[in-house]
């Protein structure tokens, strides 16, 4: 663990002390106004430890498992010490409120994430395996157009697979392909063209595998597929014209690569007893598993990959949790112009305790929010786990002003096809949702984001977009 991780560790844990000390001598008189109980100048300590966590996972993309465990320990820390009644227990397997009332707790969500990302690493695997990747550099056109058919290619294949498998796979064809003499616009792109896929999959993106199993129709979550295309099309026109500019030699690999069509096949029944068992269970990493402990017969998967997920696992696990224990009143009103801050703020935070925040606040329009997240953090190369992965295979990317300054065209994409959806869809708040997380109807105005949201319109004001 590098030094200054443990000197942010330290320093975390003397704001946790000092705020203890000040209530334990009997001073939060003398600090009236500055501390108090649950907050500093305002701000909740929840959400300063959020932060911390957050710039954490930002400064230490190596080390971001640690971070996350580090933060969630200091959030439960600061939450038994000084907020009554609280208890992870009741968290995870629920507890009865005042009113005598049974509040379900989170276990089953946690328990089909860390059993899901170990099964879609597996997925990937197999998929890349099948040599079905390999083929397809030889197919593609010469020029702009050929730059452009790859893009899409790692756009459709983050539908199925995790977005970093399909960076992968991406960044793996293009440097055959050009020689790995590959543009940072155009690996801006790939990063960009992975994001974009998934926006619209529940089985593409963590993000949106998130706000699947929380319930959300994965129909309506398939509307974020208009901005995801709309954007996919500015990125892939741009990175490729600065692709055929730097590096206009292509390589077409030859001989003969013979396509496991039983891997495909395997594929295909992984997904769908993910479908399956969620819409009959609301558990689908057990048909993950199923479908993966029944193609071992007719295939050999190495489950190795599985093993290799299990530290982003935790990682993602101890995120969304301290996500949950932030104060819901932290988290702004959802509306048009929270949901476009959002997607900016994802390409610097991650965006998994984003979400997380968002589907505890209720309200959003969710498959535009899950556009935003997603496609939001390809902004900056840190912004997503995918942008990671492909300055590991580019390292020449891996530079915040460079990252902007040649893949400009993301933010530009991110714009146009956020309006795409509104103008498509409009701002619809009440579909996707399970009737038990309905919201409620709220005004234009506080559609937009122009005022505070008060939860009692009057009849005329109420917008229910179709």
């Amino acid at each position: 663990m590098p030094r200054l991780l443990k000197v942010c560790t330290l320093l975390t844990l003397c704001v946790i002390a000092a705020i203890s000390a000040v209530y334990a001598a009997g001073l939060e008189d003398t600090v009236a106004g500055i501390f108090t109980r649950h907050t500093i100048y305002g701000v909740r300590y929840e959400i300063i430890i959020f932060a911390l966590i957050l710039v954490g996972v930002a400064i230490f993309y190596n080390n971001t498992m640690q971070v996350a465990v580090i933060g969630l320990l200091a959030l439960c820390f600061y939450k038994y010490e000084f907020v009554d009644g609280f208890s992870v227990i009741d968290r995870l397997l629920g507890y009865t409120n005042d009113q005598g009332e049974f509040v379900k707790g989170s276990w089953n969500t946690y328990l089909n994430l860390a059993l899901m990302l170990p099964g879609f690493s597996i997925l990937a695997n197999i998929f890349e395996e099948s040599k079905f990747p390999s083929v397809l550099p030889r197919y593609l056109p010469n020029g702009v157009l050929g730059g452009m058919v790859l893009l899409t290619f790692v756009f459709c294949l983050s539908t199925f697979l995790d977005n970093i498998a399909a960076a992968m796979i991406g960044c793996s064809m293009a440097a055959t392909l050009y020689k790995n003499n590959v543009h940072i616009g155009y690996v801006a792109a790939i990063c960009a063209a992975s994001n974009a896929g998934g926006a619209g999959s529940v089985v593409g993106d963590t993000t949106t595998t998130l706000i699947w199993i929380h319930g959300k129709d994965p129909l309506v979550l398939a509307h974020a597929f208009i901005p995801a295309i709309v954007a996919l099309v500015i990125v892939a026109f741009f990175a490729s014209r600065q692709q055929h500019k730097y590096s206009s030699d292509v390589y077409k690999p030859t001989g003969s690569v013979q396509i496991e069509k039983r891997r495909l096949g395997l594929v295909a029944l992984i997904l769908a007893g993910a479908i399956f068992f969620n819409y009959f269970f609301e558990f689908p990493a057990l048909g993950i598993w199923l479908a993966i402990l029944v193609g071992a017969f007719f295939v050999k998967i190495n489950f190795r990959e599985g093993l290799n997920a299990i530290e982003s696992t935790v990682f993602l696990v101890c995120l969304v949790f301290c996500a949950e224990l932030v104060p819901i009143d932290s988290v702004p009103d959802a509306s048009i112009l929270s949901t476009m801050a959002i997607g900016f703020v994802s390409a610097v935070f991650n965006n998994i305790p984003l979400t997380q925040l968002c589907l505890i606040k209720g309200g959003y329009d969710w498959p535009l929010i899950s556009y935003a997240v997603g496609f939001g953090g390809s902004m900056v190369w840190f912004g997503s786990s995918a942008g990671v992965a492909v300055c590991n295979v580019f390292t020449k990317a891996r530079s915040f002003m460079n990252w902007l300054r040649y893949g400009w065209h993301i933010p530009f994409a991110f714009v146009v096809g956020f309006a795409a959806y509104l103008l498509v869809f409009g701002w619809s708040p009440q579909k996707g949702n399970p009737p038990d997380q309905m919201p409620e109807p709220i005004s234009k105005e506080e559609a937009i984001g122009n005022m505070p949201v008060h939860h009692n319109p009057m009849p005329d004001e109420v917008v229910i977009p179709e």
